[in-house]
């Protein structure tokens, strides 16, 4: 029996999938505590609500209010196969886009939204620490 419970822990760690971007920008250390209180993010109180976070991550954040269980998403505005100086753009659809390569991606995921493209936006962690508190990291 503790064969069978052994076996099963190390399939279980070496099946666990590593959470990469497959993005080509670099790496960075990334650490924002946004405090909604303040009245440049309050309107991220609301579901549904977006904004941009200029100066940090590549090329500035965009931050998604979505709703739910998880509420919040955050994607670094440079575009993942990093050739273009441009910010992504967000019209507060379900898509960000690569002005330069004419490219979408999901809100929901960061993927690419056609079959040219198979870099995903990079995606950030998002905590909510309370009722008026997030941490964005990578």
């Amino acid at each position: 029996m503790r064969k069978i419970i052994f076996m099963a822990l190390v399939m279980l760690f070496f099946s666990c999938e590593k959470n990469e971007t497959n993005d080509l920008l670099p790496d960075i250390d990334l650490n924002v505590f946004i405090d909604m209180r303040l009245p440049m993010y309050q309107k991220l109180q609301i579901q549904g609500s977006w904004m941009y976070i200029d100066n940090e991550g590549i090329n500035g954040i965009l931050l998604i209010n979505k709703g739910g269980k998880m509420p919040y998403k955050a994607f670094d505005r440079a575009c993942p196969d990093n050739t273009c100086t441009k910010k992504m753009v967000f019209d507060g659809s379900l898509k960000l886009k690569c002005e330069c390569h004419n490219v979408e991606y999901s809100r929901l995921d960061g993927s690419p939204q056609d079959n040219s493209h198979t870099r995903s936006a990079r995606e950030y962690n998002v905590f909510v620490l309370d009722k008026f508190n997030i941490h964005i990291t990578n």
